[in-house]
């Protein structure tokens, strides 16, 4: 008993210090795209702002959310690769990752050309869409450099180098605000400028990890030769990025779909204001818990290629306990804020009443999320991103979509009802996934981590 008390204190240590700057990158990585629409913002231009803000939702869903779920792959196959100390092939399949990425930003980059033309069929303002186009087109040379730093996120990751992605996500902020500021008002670039300055801020945090990782020490076992491996690979990395990426971007288009849905109930404007301070609240909070997950995915890659199917385990119950006494916590601590919240976003009573009234939903959407953003990581860590995909399917698009229009439409709802059926969707996403962790037979898991990193060498 005393001896698993002291591994669970052990484990504890470990997911704590991992976690913890992990959350921190996550959000200066978010903060960089913050930074360019409010540049832009305070240009004073409507049009400018919300060509942008169409540009930046549009970019997301058909190119970085795809990347950023292929990239997944590297947490199933480096993880695994890394415990079982095929120190070699964690390079080899960063490499792998690296090339496909980068092959499957020439079919996005050619749609982001058409941007303003799709956003003119689609019946957007044709002032709008000319803004919208031109920012996407500015944006294709950070997809590129999106791609790179995906997989060098995820090779970093894999072995708990999470300082080094902590020191370069904050030196690329500290030179993204400057940069974009005399792009965007010095040089009169205006939105233009916030898109390149993006691209230079992720270049930048590109060659500070792949100056790491080609001159640390800490990399020194796992910079692998590019060799005929890495082509090798691919099929392997597809195995699990496709499914990796329809996983993630089925619940990132989910949130999409509820926005242009809001659009469509009555009185939009009211209630669109209200639905996006809700997403506001939620996606601030969602990085803790998201770095929850990642920490979970590390941990239960790294044991299941070692061969530890205990650890695994002890893992998952750890980081899983860790992050419901976070999630209560604060959701507690928002539900009894309800009253005040909205006036932090908005100084009408209306909106603010509105967002009390939303209060106890919000607040449970933030538990919601939070435990599915943890056994989302633990199914990229063990490999069962096809799994997540039929999961997200049936979570929220036979059941969360349909349900929240339904609400919202019929019921006459509104926001509230989308909302409501966006929660059911991430209820029962997040009810699947730890079904499938509860159920899930451990050792077999660890046979098959193993089994693959070993089938190369047999």
């Amino acid at each position: 008993m005393r001896e698993k008390w002291r591994d669970s204190v052990k484990e504890l240590k470990k997911v704590s210090f991992m976690a913890a700057p992990m959350v921190t990158t996550t959000v200066l990585q978010y903060l960089l795209q913050v930074v360019s629409v409010m540049m832009v913002g305070h240009l004073g231009d409507e049009v400018l702002l919300s060509g942008v803000s169409i540009a930046t939702s549009f970019t997301s869903v058909t190119g970085f959310s795809l990347l950023f779920g292929m990239a997944g792959a590297l947490e199933t196959l480096c993880g695994q690769a890394y415990g079982a100390e095929q120190y070699q092939k964690l390079g080899t399949y960063t490499y792998t990752a690296i090339i496909s990425l980068l092959l499957v930003c020439f079919p996005i980059s050619i749609l982001w050309i058409f941007t303003d033309k799709f956003l003119l069929w689609m019946g957007q303002e044709p002032s709008i869409s000319l803004v919208a186009g031109k920012y996407a087109i500015s944006l294709i040379p950070n997809l590129v450099a999106y791609a790179v730093l995906q997989s060098l996120v995820r090779y970093f990751q894999a072995q708990s180098l999470i300082h080094p992605l902590l020191c370069s996500s904050c030196a690329a902020l500290c030179f993204h605000i400057p940069v974009c500021w005399l792009l965007v008002f010095k040089i009169n670039m205006r939105s233009v400028g916030a898109a390149l300055a993006l691209g230079l801020s992720y270049w930048l945090n590109v060659v500070l990890l792949g100056l790491y990782m080609l001159f640390s020490l800490s990399c020194k076992n796992t910079r692998a030769q590019v060799s005929n491996d890495v082509v090798r690979s691919v099929p392997v990395f597809f195995r699990f990025a496709v499914p990796s990426a329809v996983m993630v971007c089925l619940e990132w288009w989910s949130y999409e779909a509820i926005i242009l849905l809001s659009g469509l109930v009555p009185n939009p404007k009211l209630e669109a204001s209200v639905l996006s301070i809700c997403f506001t609240v939620t996606y601030l909070h969602y990085f803790i818990p998201y770095g929850f997950g990642a920490t979970a995915s590390t941990r239960v890659s790294n044991e299941l290629g070692a061969g530890n199917p205990a650890a695994a385990k002890a893992a998952v119950q750890i980081v899983v306990a860790v992050a419901a006494a976070e999630l209560v916590a604060v959701s507690l601590a928002l539900f009894f804020c309800r009253r005040v919240l909205g006036f932090a976003f908005s100084s009408q009573k209306e909106i603010a009443d509105q967002i009390a009234a939303m209060g106890p939903l919000i607040s449970l959407s933030l538990i919601v999320d939070g435990f599915q953003a943890v056994f989302s990581g633990v199914a990229r860590g063990s490999g069962w991103q096809k799994l997540g995909a039929y999961v997200n399917l049936g979570a929220y698009y036979l059941c969360g979509i349909p349900v929240g229009a339904a609400l919202a439409f019929i019921v006459h709802l509104k926001v509230k009802g989308l909302w409501i059926g966006l929660l059911i969707g991430s209820s029962l996403q997040a009810l699947l996934l730890a079904l499938i962790t509860i159920s899930t037979n451990w050792q077999k898991q660890a046979s098959n981590a193993r089994e693959r990193m070993f089938e190369a060498n047999s």
